[in-house]
């Protein structure tokens, strides 16, 4: 027996899967832009977070795992506040880290990072970035 998968299925399942951890509704974004009007790191940011959720709901997900944009979301919770639909942004992209992770893809790796880096940052962004940043 030969199971063969569409696009759509595996687009269908990357969005279930990323609504079952964040608990969001994806659908329900209808693309109004408020969430990157307020976000602090949009300068930075490939993609708008917009444009991520509207690639998820495309099927693009290769896309959305090239973009830096969900490793750049400080999850300050801007772009939820701002949201006319009650969608938690934030929620969506520690979804799509978490997923990534999962699939072991490092991010991050320690012995990498400048010495200068290491002495010169806050304890607090070390731990916090790492926590983010690297494969559980």
């Amino acid at each position: 027996m030969i199971a063969r998968l569409s696009g759509e299925a595996l687009a269908e399942d990357l969005v279930a899967r990323v609504e079952e951890i964040s608990g969001q509704n994806l659908y329900a974004c209808y693309q109004c832009g408020k969430c990157a009007a307020g976000c602090p790191v949009v300068t930075e940011m490939d993609l708008l977070p917009s444009q991520i959720i509207r690639l998820l709901q495309l099927g693009q997900g290769e896309a959305v795992f090239a973009s830096k944009t969900v490793w750049l979301c400080a999850s300050c919770l801007t772009c939820t506040a701002r949201c006319p639909k009650g969608v938690d942004v934030a929620k969506i992209m520690d979804a799509l880290r978490a997923i990534r992770q999962r699939s072991g893809v490092e991010v991050i790796e320690v012995s990498r990072l400048p010495g200068e880096v290491v002495e010169d940052l806050p304890q607090q962004a070390l731990i916090s970035g790492f926590r983010k940043l690297t494969p559980y």
